[in-house]
């Protein structure tokens, strides 16, 4: 009943700035990201209302590109509107149980097999969990379960991260954290734009 958020939301995505032209343009579109360690599952991924992190991401990958990445020489963001749709809302008691109830699910059928769970790790020089093997291998259980039985697919999965140093000593704020929402159905973007200055 409570799965569907009743608004639009802002999005922020990263990426250089051909691709961004070429999405502004209508001559291209944005890419369903599958790699085995992203955060929430499978999908296009935006930054809720945060234009700056976008921005900070594409350029933090514009120094480190990422072997299977596309590269970003001029970072730049685009702004979306998203109607979430049938939300995976990792903000939510209800969502968070079907994750739970997959985990378990998912642990005990890869124990049967004999083989072991995915693990989170951090990546380079970061305390932060940035390679999420088992939560993107949850996440997409979850879709599978609903597939196989025959639910309503979720459109989106949205999710807030606790990242990056404390914003000072004792501090339960972190300077890099954050909510994202993964797209799965791209029909749930209804429009582009340019971010304003």
């Amino acid at each position: 009943m409570y799965d569907v958020l009743p608004s639009f939301v802002l999005g922020f995505h990263g990426c250089d700035a051909a691709v961004a032209e070429k999405v502004f343009s209508g001559d291209g579109t944005l890419k369903s990201s599958e790699n085995d360690y992203d955060w929430l599952g499978p999908g296009i991924y935006f930054w809720e209302n945060n234009p700056a992190r976008a921005l900070e991401y594409a350029t933090m990958l514009s120094e480190h590109p990422r072997p299977k990445s596309p590269r970003i020489n001029t970072p730049a963001v685009i702004g979306a509107v998203i109607d979430p749709g049938h939300c995976l809302n990792l903000l939510d008691s209800h969502s968070l149980a079907i994750v739970k109830d997959a985990y378990e699910s998912y642990s005990t059928s890869l124990a049967i097999a004999g083989y072991h769970l995915p693990e989170n790790r951090t990546g380079g020089s970061s305390t932060d969990l940035l390679l999420r093997f088992l939560d993107c291998a949850v996440i997409r259980f979850v879709h599978e379960l609903r597939a196989s039985g025959g639910e309503i697919p979720f459109d989106t999965v949205r999710g807030v991260f606790v990242e990056g140093e404390p914003l000072y000593p004792g501090a339960g704020f972190h300077a890099k954290s954050h909510i994202q929402i993964c797209v799965r159905d791209s029909s749930r973007i209804k429009g582009y734009f340019r971010v304003r200055e």
